[in-house]
């Protein structure tokens, strides 16, 4: 029995997740063509958290938008759990994000006329999930993340930790696959900042696959491997810790 489980771990461990090869993002305007990212190649695993650091202009954020789906690849392939997305259309695309992704922003992106509760319920609005669900799902989030007691509160009636705690459990209210973090701390002092760390390494500890943009190498040490990029390429990769 053990070692079945323990082979079970294994293949989830080894499975890809995310699949990039040869990947190219040009923008192009009547006068100027910007190379973001250049025959990026990169591998992620289930289960892994990944801190993607480099100077500004390097491609980072990019790389996050073409991984999320946000935006799509100029050249190459994208592949999520062995499904060809790169290619995919709007509509098809934004279904695989609602049904697997969730986002954290360094601004929140908290919607200002919504209540803590209803901005942490609105993805699941779009996933038909039912309200008794919803119920449950939103105000265990909150307990845990210790916001319940906001819960009939706006966005601007909080300070910049409990929104961040707030969109943290918005991303995750829907169980997705892969949270893509994009300096969730950065508008944060150290305290808060802290918090929501911790809160990303024990989700990623609960087997959610985490990819971030950081420039603070404290957060993202808090990965087990930081991929640094320059001039839209992949420079290096350095394993910080091992995961199982």
């Amino acid at each position: 029995m053990g070692t079945n489980m323990s082979q079970e771990s294994e293949n989830s461990a080894d499975q890809i997740l995310i699949g990039l090869k040869d990947l190219v993002k040009v923008y192009r305007t009547e006068d100027v063509e910007t190379v973001a990212l250049n025959e990026v190649n990169l591998s992620i695993r289930k289960g892994e958290f990944v801190s993607i650091m480099g100077p500004s202009g390097c491609g980072k954020s990019t790389l996050l938008n073409v991984i999320g789906m946000i935006d799509s690849p100029s050249d190459g392939t994208y592949y999520f759990l062995d499904q060809e997305v790169g290619r995919l259309p709007e509509r098809k695309r934004a279904i695989i994000r609602k049904n697997n992704l969730g986002f954290v922003f360094q601004s929140f992106n908290l919607i200002d006329e919504l209540t803590v509760y209803e901005n942490v319920e609105l993805p699941m609005l779009y996933t038909n999930t039912p309200s008794t669900e919803r119920k449950q799902r939103v105000e265990n989030l909150l307990e845990e993340m210790k916001m319940m007691h906001r819960r009939n509160h706006f966005p601007q009636q909080l300070s910049g930790g409990q929104q961040q705690r707030v969109a943290v459990a918005r991303a995750i209210v829907n169980k997705p696959k892969l949270i893509l973090a994009d300096e969730p701390t950065g508008n944060l002092d150290s305290s808060n900042g802290d918090d929501v760390m911790r809160l990303l390494a024990e989700l990623n500890a609960g087997g959610t696959t985490i990819v971030m943009v950081t420039h603070s190498q404290y957060c993202a040490e808090f990965g087990n491997r930081v991929v640094r990029m320059l001039d839209g390429q992949v420079v290096t990769e350095n394993v910080v810790w091992q995961y199982m």
